[in-house]
């Protein structure tokens, strides 16, 4: 039996992501997201491919179901534009962590549409809360009978909390969609695990597939390293990124900060990044091995030496760390923006970038090289603060 499939989003390219894979007659949606340099309708999958191929009335028919992998919003982004704006009423399925971490990534974006004031595409709060009420979540190795003919189950993919690999199946045709998986155990996730399958086709994330990454403990010590040199010299350190992925960043520097016993502030900014947190500590039954053995003796999301963040913190004097949304710093959304136009023009603070950044952010203006100026629609940003590229997670500027 064959198998086609449609790529709506990220085929060559990183950001909204969206594949419609046809096996046996029925149709799966594999993530739904949206592309954070773009605006307006562009930013989402190119949704009426669909109803071009298929020849279907609306959305509805054509599609026999959704799956979202993951909560990062280059997956989940476009969800409720494409349930509330376009129609689309089927089943969506997705993990029970991603389904507790949506309505914060979403809200959190939808607060970006309007900053951004996007003249087309934008959702409201409700389009999201309606979106939502759709969802029906998923169990690892669940096997859930779509209808009589399609079948799909989830497999633990350690990108993030809550990330599944998804396996569907109709007759004798079999299929895996990977989204994004990590085989390397880390701070608080494990590694990928899926069963021994026959399978027709596999769709894998590839945004490394080329390249050669070093060893975890490597990337950490020269993350820590700049860090260290920065707030010894007074410096300000930032580290954009979005809510749900800082998890890992939070425990190393925390068990740094233990480890030398300073009384230098990490802050982390938004009240989204204090959700985060309470769902992990909620959902430890996700996260590694490690974590849930210790957490007998303390949870180790609660953090001693991160705090919350003011926006009067901004101008404050003396060294401190933040972590502040969005990643990559994404032009005129988000408050790791304002953030870098305070603090980019001194020579001692430092901004430590993710190992992706979207073309177009300032993320990515500062990896091609090192600009003395940033123009961004007529506001001039003065650059003369260090930057580094830190990779302690895959991917980790969209999470």
């Amino acid at each position: 039996m064959a198998i086609e499939c449609l790529v709506l989003g990220a085929g060559q390219d990183v950001g909204k992501s969206c594949v419609v894979a046809t096996i046996g007659g029925r149709r799966v949606m594999f993530d739904c997201g949206v592309h954070l340099y773009y605006k307006g309708r562009r930013s989402y999958p190119d949704f009426e491919r669909v109803l071009a191929a298929t020849g279907a009335a609306d959305f509805t028919a054509a599609i026999s179901c959704v799956v979202i992998t993951h909560s990062h919003l280059d997956h989940i982004g476009g969800l409720p534009y494409f349930t509330e704006v376009c129609g689309y009423n089927g089943p969506i399925y997705m993990t029970y962590p991603t389904k507790a971490l949506a309505p914060m990534m979403l809200e959190d974006f939808r607060k970006v549409m309007v900053n951004q004031q996007w003249e087309e595409g934008q959702y409201s709060h409700e389009d999201i809360l309606r979106c939502m009420k759709k969802v029906i979540p998923l169990d690892l190795k669940q096997t859930v009978q779509v209808d009589k003919d399609l079948v799909i189950r989830a497999y633990y993919a350690g990108h993030v909390l809550g990330a599944a690999m998804i396996y569907a199946k109709v007759g004798d045709a079999a299929m895996v969609y990977t989204g994004d998986y990590n085989m390397t155990p880390d701070r608080h996730l494990g590694a990928a695990q899926i069963d021994r399958l026959k399978l027709d086709l596999l769709i894998t994330e590839s945004t490394y597939a080329k390249t050669t990454r070093d060893s975890r403990r490597a990337r950490e010590r020269e993350f820590l390293h700049a860090v260290h040199k920065c707030v010894s010299g007074g410096g300000k350190v930032l580290i954009p990124l979005f809510a749900v992925g800082r998890a890992q960043l939070c425990m190393l520097l925390d068990d740094y900060w233990e480890r030398m016993n300073w009384k230098i502030p990490i802050y982390f900014s938004g009240g989204l990044t204090i959700q985060s947190n309470i769902y992990y500590k909620m959902l430890i039954g996700w996260t590694s091995q490690k974590i849930k053995d210790s957490c007998r003796m303390h949870n180790p999301f609660d953090f001693k030496h991160v705090c919350h963040f003011e926006r009067s913190f901004i101008d404050n004097p003396g060294p401190c760390v933040l972590f502040a949304t969005p990643g990559m710093i994404s032009i005129n959304a988000g408050f790791s923006f304002e953030v870098f136009k305070k603090w980019a023009p001194s020579e001692k603070n430092l901004v430590t970038l993710p190992g992706y950044c979207a073309s177009g952010s300032i993320g990515h203006k500062l990896m091609s090289g090192k600009p003395k100026r940033i123009d961004i629609e007529g506001t001039h940003i003065d650059v003369r603060c260090q930057h580094s590229v830190r990779t302690p997670t895959p991917k980790e500027s969209w999470t």
